[in-house]
């Protein structure tokens, strides 16, 4: 049973990654076998794995064909910007309210993250990339509503495959790097109201970004 979980893990792993860095990309129709050439594994736990991808909205299965990498609409990026809005909002404010000392420790977490985004603005952009979604996350799961922490690991995978090459220039990172220390420096003050326009500010730059509506 751990050999098979193990095998499925690794064909979810490895066909997740590829539809995100969009080496499959939207309308691409791929096969068990490909998956598991390219695994190392028999058809049986990439079946499986792909039945995950399906659960998550990224691919739909037909039969002896394959799997469809479902494209990204307009819909799915007004979703995903929309629902980022909520779950953001609601648990930095819930993070603004907590106790000093609670408040204090995320304040160190997320300032360390902070000091790693303008580390990498001319370095490793994936490092950056890693360090601004671990800021997001780090205030996310203070709320300790762990639903709404998959919620948010999810929308982030899914934005993933949103981002065209080139876009997030060195501009685009500084201007993360200042509306991140505007949501800290809220967070820090325990200012409700600040939290909330320091979120919106930074949220109606991602919908900019990524041609959200919403």
């Amino acid at each position: 049973m751990h050999t098979t979980t193990s095998a499925t893990d690794r064909a979810y792993s490895y066909a997740k990654d590829a539809i995100l860095d969009r080496r499959y990309a939207g309308g691409d129709l791929i096969s068990e076998g490909d998956i598991a050439a390219g695994v190392g594994v028999s058809r049986t736990p990439v079946r499986e794995a792909l039945l995950r991808l399906q659960a998550e909205g990224l691919v739909r299965l037909y039969p002896k064909r394959g799997a469809l990498v479902v494209p990204v609409s307009q819909g799915e990026i007004d979703d995903v910007i929309e629902t980022r809005r909520m779950v953001e909002g609601h648990t930095a404010r819930k993070a603004a309210g907590a106790d000093a000392d609670t408040r204090g420790a995320l304040v160190r977490r997320l300032g360390e993250l902070l000091d790693r985004m303008r580390a990498e603005v001319d370095g490793d952009r994936q490092a950056f990339v890693v360090a601004d979604r671990g800021f997001h996350r780090e205030i996310v799961a203070a709320s300790g509503n762990d639903i709404l922490a998959g919620t948010y690991d999810s929308l982030r995978d899914r934005q993933l495959r949103m981002m065209e090459e080139g876009v997030r220039t060195v501009a685009r990172m500084c201007r993360n790097i200042d509306e991140h220390a505007a949501i800290l420096a809220a967070i820090e003050a325990g200012d409700a109201p600040a939290v909330d326009r320091a979120v919106r500010i930074h949220m109606d730059g991602a919908a900019e970004l990524l041609g959200a509506r919403t």
